[in-house]
């Protein structure tokens, strides 16, 4: 790498919509020229989830003027940039397609690279985007459709050391909040309602907590919430106790886990160990402050993006963009030929080997 790369990145794969445009300097810091993220709350609000189909059409609505303004925020034209790179999987796959296609456009109307972005990757490089985070480090990716443990060993290489065998944490927190009524995004509401409540009222299991291993379990919750709910008069007070309940309940698990994965985790050479949490849940406040806990005891450093970084964004997917573009590997990421993939685990040989979780006929999620 001899100049710096600016790379324009497109994330579409679930229900935000959003542009970024960042530049990779050669000294490695990261620069973000703009960020555009359009949500799509008020469309999926009535369903108390997102909709694929309507999300698709709001992407196809808001995508291209979404990338104009990013571009303009940016003072540049297209032909300034080093490259395109565009969510290409896990997600929702109608989402997906309308980003790679906008970013396929882009990169051929400009004559540069077109970048096929693993979003979970964008995840896993997210705190390099404001943060001093040399390879390597362990991760706990935790969002609304992925949990897992993870050992970043350099760029494109991922080795899975546990993962949910069913629900991730994420979907749990949203599942648990339709089941409350609590309205959408549901991760969020949990969390401010459980500040108010009794962490210790509702006696909520921990799955696989005694399982030795990293694996986890979260589908069971939301039976335990159900059944809570069922069982007493609905109040506000009894609300605010089985979301901090049902809140702390995750928190165990996950900080033990991590405990556990710190243990197992030798970065080698002297390095401190460096212990990232990335993903949408991970600007849950109750759950970096367990993690944080567990990390201090290690004596390990906790690393995580700023919030706006740990839910969806373009930046992070402009930047492994970047990364992949100055490592050469933008012909192993993809190119204008590359398809949209529903599922796409990081560590493919382990999810070939050993997978954790199948669902039907689209592979397995790790």
């Amino acid at each position: 790498m001899t100049r710096a790369l600016t790379v324009l990145g497109i994330e579409t794969s679930c229900d935000e919509t959003a542009a970024a445009v960042v530049r990779l300097h050669t000294s490695g810091s990261v620069e973000i020229l703009a960020e555009k993220v359009h949500t799509q709350l008020e469309e999926h609000a009535p369903y108390l989830g997102v909709v694929p189909e309507i999300a698709a059409r709001a992407h196809a609505e808001l995508v291209d003027a979404t990338v104009r303004a990013a571009m303009a925020e940016a003072a540049m034209d297209y032909t300034g940039l080093d490259g395109v790179a565009a969510t290409s999987g896990p997600g929702l796959i109608g989402g997906v397609l309308v980003g790679m296609m906008t970013g396929k456009a882009v990169a051929q109307a400009a004559g540069r690279p077109f970048i096929a972005v693993n979003h979970l990757e964008g995840h896993a490089l997210s705190p390099r985007l404001t943060l001093d985070c040399p390879f390597p480090y362990l991760l706990l990716l935790v969002s609304g459709g992925h949990c897992q443990f993870l050992e970043v060993q350099g760029l494109g290489a991922y080795r899975r050391l546990g993962s949910t065998i069913d629900d991730a944490a994420g979907e749990a927190f949203d599942k648990t909040a339709k089941l409350l009524g609590l309205g959408f995004p549901g991760g969020p509401a949990v969390e401010r309602i459980a500040r108010s409540g009794d962490p210790k009222a509702v006696d909520f299991p921990r799955p696989l907590l005694n399982r030795p291993g990293l694996d986890m379990s979260f589908a069971g919750l939301k039976t335990a919430v159900a059944r809570a709910a069922a069982a007493a008069p609905q109040s506000e007070a009894r609300m605010a106790d089985i979301c901090a309940s049902f809140q702390a309940a995750i928190v165990d698990v996950l900080v033990e886990k991590s405990r556990r994965a710190l243990e197992g985790f030798e970065p080698g050479d002297g390095l401190p160990k460096r212990f990232v949490v990335a993903g949408g849940v991970a600007a849950n406040s109750a759950i970096r402050e367990g993690l944080q806990s567990v990390v201090n005891d290690a004596g390990a450093v906790l690393m995580a993006p700023p919030g706006r970084h740990c839910t969806d964004n373009a930046a992070m997917i402009a930047l492994v963009g970047a990364e992949r573009l100055a490592a050469g590997l933008e012909s192993e990421a993809g190119d204008l030929g590359a398809g949209a993939r529903p599922r796409w685990p990081l560590d493919e040989a382990a999810a070939k080997s050993d997978p954790a979780y199948i669902t039907g006929r689209r592979g397995a999620k790790a």
